[in-house]
């Protein structure tokens, strides 16, 4: 016999939550809770609003990127879990994704943070920043704990290369009013990544002319390239013209990653042929072919 869903049933969880903690919390609610871990389709990133001086200086952006640690990022947030790639969905998740050998020789990836840190901070003692004079900044992002939690690390990291972080939370309409309108300096920034397409997901991003291009980059050649991946048919040279695409954001700090989500799904076991979705928390969760053994 079936019975109608309800969220009590089936509980998908946000990325930035760990495994374990999960397990623990659904598992004293009920021990017969099926829990296993899913990638989100989402990225966390930082935006940074390069019409504002002093951002509008490419070095700073540059020195920002490099600061971000991502394996400290994934070890506290999601217990050493997440997937670090570029603007795309990572592999073996995402289909477009760079491989993981191009990813760790991308600038600012790897596994040598201690060489990013001195290479960022002498860009900034070079524009005059140091511990007597730091960068003060303040950093604005969404009042949710997937949000405010990496902005507090972001905050800590930036700190080790003279910039000094002022964490300002916003509620959600007023948080993505200021995306819309371009109205903020420096935000720790969760996208989602709905569709695994480069049309959908670079394009709406970082092309010129997007609405949804909060940090009003604009590459005359990534527009270029962005043109040329969709007209393709070649599936094998699209992924090149991609990877290219992704190469140049991350030399140009277009809109630094810091990592995709992996998040926790737990259901009741009476929950039947539910199966979460291989790439993303949007999709997969109509439960058209899920019913209820109750």
């Amino acid at each position: 016999m079936s019975a109608p869903i309800n969220a009590s049933d089936v509980s998908v969880y946000s990325d930035l939550s760990g495994l374990d903690k999960l397990k623990q919390g659904a598992k004293a609610q009920d021990p017969k809770a099926i829990c296993e871990t899913a990638p989100t389709g989402t990225a966390a990133n930082l935006l940074v609003n390069r019409v504002n001086p002093p951002f509008d200086n490419a070095d700073i952006r540059q020195a920002m990127s490099l600061a971000l640690n991502r394996e400290e990022f994934s070890t506290i947030f999601m217990e050493g879990q997440a997937l670090f790639g570029g603007a795309m969905l990572p592999q073996p998740v995402g289909e477009w994704g760079m491989p993981p050998e191009m990813v760790s020789s991308l600038t600012g990836y790897g596994s040598d943070t201690d060489k990013n840190i001195a290479e960022a901070k002498a860009i900034m003692q070079k524009l005059g920043y140091s511990d007597a004079n730091p960068l003060s900044i303040k950093v604005q992002t969404r009042n949710l704990p997937t949000y405010r939690d990496p902005a507090v690390l972001l905050t800590d990291q930036l700190k080790k290369i003279h910039i000094i972080g002022e964490l300002d939370i916003l509620d959600t309409p007023r948080w993505y009013a200021k995306l819309a309108k371009k109205d903020y300096t420096i935000g720790l920034n969760v996208t989602g990544i709905s569709v695994d397409d480069p049309d959908g997901n670079i394009v709406e991003n970082y092309s010129c002319k997007s609405e949804r291009n909060y940090t009003q980059y604009c590459n005359a050649e990534v527009d270029r390239l962005l043109e040329a991946q969709s007209r393709e048919l070649d599936k094998d040279k699209r992924k090149n013209i991609v990877w290219e695409i992704e190469r140049i954001l991350v030399d140009d700090a277009a809109r630094p990653i810091v990592l995709a989500g992996i998040a926790g799904n737990c259901w009741q076991p009476y929950v039947r042929n539910f199966h979460p979705h291989n790439n993303s928390q949007y999709n997969n969760l109509r439960f058209e072919d899920v019913w209820l053994e109750k």
